[in-house]
């Protein structure tokens, strides 16, 4: 095992590893990431509705700012419960999510910590139940997500973009239809930026 950087050591098996602590609250990435879902999906839905409008022949400047209005008001709603339930699972998680990398010339792989898998079950259990006695079948098929996956492997093959973000420690590795996460600390941000970029067909 030989320390590459200060670190992220290079082992037998041809891996690099190193373990990174975000910060939940003062590096709220994952927040950001949360409400770009939401604000995706609402606004895929605002489109529907305004073209349902204009293929009814219906749409004039009042029912565009009414339909607008209303989903104005949902985007902030959603957005407040994201805040909120983020804050619940910073405040379950200890604060910091610690996860595991791993990375060889093929790909890379993003690997919760043990320790906080088990606090993510308890966390999902929790969802799920909660969900089951409101009736809310949404809130159950949340709680199950948030158990399913504990890791994310992405092959440098089918890397379509690499976007860096060294002010947050991340580098965004974008397959087709996955994202994976991948933080490192200010001192070996850039060694890990060239190595996914020099393996890549970005």
């Amino acid at each position: 095992m030989n320390n590459v950087t200060k670190n992220i050591t290079f082992d037998s098996d041809g891996v690099y590893r190193w373990v990174y602590e975000l910060n939940l609250y003062k590096n709220p990435t994952i927040l950001f990431l949360i409400w770009k879902i939401f604000g995706f999906v609402l606004l895929g839905i605002w489109l529907f509705m305004v073209m349902l409008e204009i293929i009814d022949d219906n749409l004039s400047l009042d029912t565009l700012m009414d339909i607008t209005s209303v989903f104005l008001l949902l985007a902030l709603g959603f957005g407040l419960l994201c805040l909120i339930g983020y804050l619940l699972y910073a405040l379950m998680m200890g604060g910091k999510y610690c996860v595991l990398f791993e990375m060889d010339d093929r790909g890379v792989h993003h690997i919760q910590m043990e320790s906080q898998i088990k606090k993510v079950e308890a966390i999902s259990i929790l969802t799920r139940l909660v969900g089951a006695m409101a009736g809310r079948p949404g809130a159950v098929g949340t709680g199950m997500l948030a158990g399913a996956r504990t890791s994310m492997y992405t092959a440098f093959a089918d890397v379509r973009s690499v976007e860096s973000c060294p002010g947050s420690d991340l580098i965004k590795v974008n397959e087709l239809l996955n994202k994976n996460q991948v933080y490192a600390e200010k001192e070996d941000f850039d060694f890990v930026l060239n190595f996914i970029l020099a393996h890549t067909k970005t």
